[in-house]
């Protein structure tokens, strides 16, 4: 009997069966280890994450020096962004979030000062780490809010949450609500992962899954928490 429960723990947990695909608000879902294309050994850049939405709003890098690192084994799917090297991907089509929205991810940042989400084509778009304990956001090129982390700082393998609701955007770190909201209104437009106008601010650390909806609610705040909680 002993040897049977040490065997069952050692069996992943299995993932919700909630998926990104469940909601029509979808507008892309990067899934963990799925449709991730690199050249292989010995480097393993990537040059392709597909997007699972149905959307087509897939991560390429044609630039070799700029593709980020596919991790290997049971480490597949783990993408590291060197700031370095400026690497980074991007979209296929232009992602443009006009009201409320919900963007979820599965990281481990490695320094701030790195943008994650970010349009590299137009001036002031983006999702920052501005600092390791501050979030710094800019939409339509006006002015920035800062949302502080309650506690510690984001050097950690985490999961994070950002939803705008009527104008307010939260912070979930590891499924917790943070104390800091901010309003702030506006068009994000979204075309890179990894870097801001003009290939500022690279982000440094690895990122597993991204998905990004045209809402929020509760309800799905919560279930993004679950699913990323468990990659």
């Amino acid at each position: 009997m002993l040897a049977l429960k040490q065997a069952l723990s050692l069996v992943s947990t299995p993932l919700p069966k909630w998926t990104p695909l469940d909601e029509s608000s979808v507008v892309a879902w990067w899934q963990h280890a799925t449709d991730v294309a690199d050249d292989g050994s010995p480097n393993y850049k990537v040059s392709q994450w597909k997007d699972q939405s149905g959307n087509d709003n897939h991560f390429l890098q044609g630039t070799l020096s700029e593709r980020p690192v596919n991790g290997t084994g049971a480490t597949s799917g783990v993408i590291t962004f060197d700031s370095s090297n400026t690497e980074n991907l991007e979209t296929t089509s232009q992602i443009s979030l006009t009201g409320d929205f919900t963007i979820g991810a599965a990281i481990h940042l490695a320094a701030g000062g790195g943008v994650f989400l970010a349009d590299n084509t137009s001036n002031g778009e983006f999702f920052r780490f501005f600092s390791t304990s501050v979030v710094r956001i800019k939409i339509d090129n006006a002015t920035a809010v800062d949302i502080s982390k309650d506690e510690g700082n984001f050097l950690e393998k985490a999961y994070m949450v950002l939803t705008r609701s009527s104008g307010t955007i939260t912070l979930y770190w590891n499924g917790v609500a943070q104390a800091d909201t901010e309003d702030l209104t506006g068009t994000a437009d979204i075309d890179n992962l990894g870097v801001r106008k003009a290939d500022l601010n690279p982000y440094d650390g690895t990122v597993s899954e991204v998905m990004i909806f045209s809402s929020s609610s509760d309800a799905l705040t919560a279930e993004v928490n679950a699913r990323l909680s468990l990659i």
